[in-house]
């Protein structure tokens, strides 16, 4: 198949990489040889060095291997950004075995959901999480919960206060005695030996990381990613930020690791490059404009709330951003007004790529130096990748410029869904990827994404799946009818909304249904709007139309806007 975009890429870019065929925890084996005293990771005043990340990883590894954890066992790592994140994550992939990232806002019924459908042996929490953990253990596979704390890698007197402070801020205070179940993480850096850890190795099939995603047909499932996909994207997006310099590069983690993007832009490229990582546990936009002040990244990827965040900050004048060289813009659509203006503020460049779980994430992105930028395009596909646009009916490839649905191919692209061949073939035929995303591409190789074949909702960067919120909602005892769509949101890009139709003779408010969504559904799945119906639109098998409501609130805004 002819690849126009090829002719677009600068002389730096290489068409095709050849990848190194090495598992992916070795290059932190290699960072540590390479830059021992260098500080791999800051966490609010705490610095790391590669050295101390590297052996506290095998301290991790070899204690998962006395727990009995073998080649391709399951671990959760439920955390935010946190030095033990990163040591765990590397830790588990030396002991053979899978990661299993789980989202710590997550409700009992989610955490509950993913751990059964993994089958994951061990998880590492937070000390406030592991309730939450506790309470859905006999219902898993989960034989141990190792326990952490934020304190533990904050510098003194930080340390000291953080107990207070978390106090205040979660009314909670959890003390975990260890026991043949639940383990300290701190006993483990004070009494493991950081012995190097050996196995066999098929870089090419073996798991390294179980990545939850979802869709409108069903409950979240497990993507399956190799060492081969990671090292792939990893390296692929080294190639094309091809003016950072190894070794030298300070990265802003804000993007969540729990998050694939934020685990192979910040994470996984860091360790391969020998990059500094500045972690920050949660998106505080204060938090943010005072750590790049004070830290001076040169590389920010993010996602387009985060740049409107710090845009619209009322102080932001106040602070020198001017150390921001790059930032990759993913996981929802980047207004051009928002790519200008954050431009202007750093003096960086920002772009846009594109990607899905599936593919690692990234497959396509735009220039960020020394070509002009496409404006409302994805991008191009990336080195070592190809996409096509095929169409709907035929399933046949389509010429520039005609509407159908994008398709990838490259090693970057999943093994395929975890205990799902069904879906797995129905996404995956003859090496494609079907993105389920709705879109061309231009003479010279540009993507653009028109509409979504899928219903997810992407709010603030987040995937949130209609059908896991019907669900919920379809339990409480008064909701006849629901659906649940995503509505334009000038913040988040999209907010979830959800339309109620009563049954006969009950009575529900906005703040009564809020409530009992708090219960089952993590914070950022929460609906934002409720409205109540007496019906709602359906087609003549009964099937309800929900792009009917999304196509009726985009109607109401732009007869709105209008009118102002």
């Amino acid at each position: 198949m002819i690849k126009p975009w090829i002719q677009e890429y600068p002389d730096e870019i290489p068409a095709e990489l050849t990848l190194p065929e090495k598992p992916l925890h070795s290059f932190l084996t290699e960072a540590a040889k390479l830059y021992g005293e260098k500080s791999a990771i800051h966490f609010m005043g705490k610095e790391l060095n590669y050295t101390e990340v590297y052996e506290s990883a095998l301290k991790f590894g070899n204690y998962l291997r006395k727990l009995g954890i073998e080649r391709g066992d399951r671990v959760a790592i439920m955390l935010p950004n946190t030095p033990q994140s990163v040591i765990a994550y590397y830790g588990v992939l030396y002991a053979g075995g899978v990661v299993v990232q789980t989202n710590p806002l997550y409700t009992e019924r989610e955490i509950e959901y993913q751990m059964k459908d993994c089958g994951a042996k061990a998880i590492l929490t937070l000390d406030i999480l592991y309730p939450r953990v506790s309470k859905v253990m006999k219902e898993t596979n989960l034989e141990h919960i190792i326990v952490t704390a934020i304190k533990e890698y904050l510098p003194f007197p930080k340390n000291m206060l953080y107990p207070f402070i978390q106090k205040k801020q979660y009314g909670i205070v959890v003390k975990v005695e260890p026991s043949e179940h639940n383990h300290l993480f701190q006993d483990i850096m004070a009494t493991t030996s950081p012995e190097p850890l050996g196995g066999d190795f098929d870089f090419e099939n073996d798991i390294a990381l179980l990545q939850y995603t979802g869709g409108t047909t069903g409950f979240p499932k497990g993507v399956m990613l190799t060492h081969k996909n990671l090292v792939a994207n990893a390296s692929m997006c080294d190639a094309w930020l091809y003016k950072c310099k190894k070794g030298e590069e300070k990265i802003l983690g804000i993007l969540p690791f729990f998050h694939v993007y934020g685990m192979t832009a910040v994470m996984i490229l860091s360790i391969m490059q020998g990059y500094k990582m500045i972690l920050l546990p949660k998106f505080d936009v204060e938090t943010t404009l005072k750590t790049i002040q004070k830290q001076k990244p040169t590389l920010f990827p993010g996602a387009p709330t985060i740049y409107i965040g710090i845009l619209n900050h009322p102080e932001l004048k106040k602070y020198d951003l001017s150390s921001i060289d790059s930032c990759l813009s993913g996981s929802a659509p980047l207004p051009v007004e928002v790519q200008q203006k954050f431009e202007e503020v750093t003096g960086g460049k920002l772009v846009e790529g594109y990607g899905l779980t599936e593919s690692s994430p990234v497959t396509h992105a735009n220039f960020l130096w020394d070509k002009e930028r496409i404006k409302g395009s994805i991008g191009i596909p990336w080195p070592s990748t190809d996409s096509a646009v095929f169409s709907l009916e035929t399933g046949e490839p389509l010429p520039p410029n005609e509407i159908g649905e994008i398709a990838v191919k490259g090693p970057q692209v999943m093994k395929g869904y975890w205990n799902r061949p069904e879906e797995t073939a129905q996404t995956l035929k003859d090496g494609w990827l079907l993105t389920g995303d709705l879109g061309y591409m231009d003479e010279r190789g540009y993507f653009y994404v028109v509409d979504r074949k899928k219903d997810m909702i992407i709010a603030g960067g987040f995937n949130i799946y209609p059908r896991e919120i019907e669900e919920v909602l379809y339990e409480h005892p008064s909701i006849q009818e629901v659906v649940a769509a995503g509505v334009p949101d000038p913040y988040r890009g999209e907010t979830v909304k959800v339309y109620v139709v009563l049954k006969e003779g009950e009575s529900l408010t906005e703040k009564e249904l809020d409530e009992f969504s708090r219960k089952y559904l993590a914070a950022y799945k929460v609906p934002r709007i409720y409205e109540f119906r007496k019906e709602l639109p359906k087609t003549a098998v009964g099937k309800i139309l929900r792009r009917a409501l999304v196509d009726e609130e985009r109607q109401k805004i732009e007869e709105a806007s209008k009118l102002s």
